[in-house]
C-alpha cells in the first residue's frame, strides 16, 4: 500500500507563491508516476500536473491553465513530490491533492488512472 500526505497549503495573497509537498510511504517511490489535482468550491476535481517515474527526475506535464506558473518536481531520497506555485490568483483557491499511479496504466491526466490519493491540503488565495 502507498500512503500519501500533502502539506504546505495555507492562505496566500494574490501574486504570492506557495510550495506544496507530498510525502509518500509504502512501496518504492521511484516506480510510479505522481500527479497533482485540485478541487475548487462547487467544482469537480481537475488535473493540475504530473511527473513520470524515472531516476532522471521524470518528465512533467501540466494543464494548460497552469503552465508557466506551476512546477512539479520529485526528490527520490525524500520520497516526496513537490508542487511549486507562483503568481497565485483567487481562482487557484482549492483543495490540492497528490496521487500515485501505483498499478496499471492510463493517461496521467485522468483521475481514474491513479489508485492512491492523499487527504488534500487547502490553498486559499485572498487579499
Amino acid at each position: 500500500q502507498v500512503q500519501l500526505v500533502e502539506s504546505g497549503g495555507g492562505l496566500v495573497q494574490p501574486g504570492g507563491s506557495l510550495a506544496l509537498s507530498c510525502a509518500a510511504s509504502g512501496r518504492s517511490f521511484s516506480n510510479y508516476p505522481m500527479g497533482w489535482f485540485r478541487q475548487a468550491p462547487g467544482k469537480e476535481r481537475e488535473f493540475v500536473g504530473a511527473i513520470s517515474r524515472g531516476w532522471s527526475g521524470g518528465d512533467t506535464t501540466y494543464a494548460d491553465s497552469v503552465k508557466g506558473r506551476f512546477t512539479i518536481s520529485r526528490d527520490y531520497g525524500k520520497n516526496t513530490v513537490y508542487l511549486q506555485i507562483s503568481n497565485l490568483q483567487p481562482e487557484d483557491t482549492a483543495i490540492y491533492y497528490c496521487a500515485a499511479r501505483v498499478t496499471g496504466g492510463g493517461s496521467l491526466t485522468t483521475q481514474a488512472s491513479y489508485d492512491a490519493w492523499g487527504q488534500g491540503t487547502q490553498v486559499t488565495v485572498s487579499s
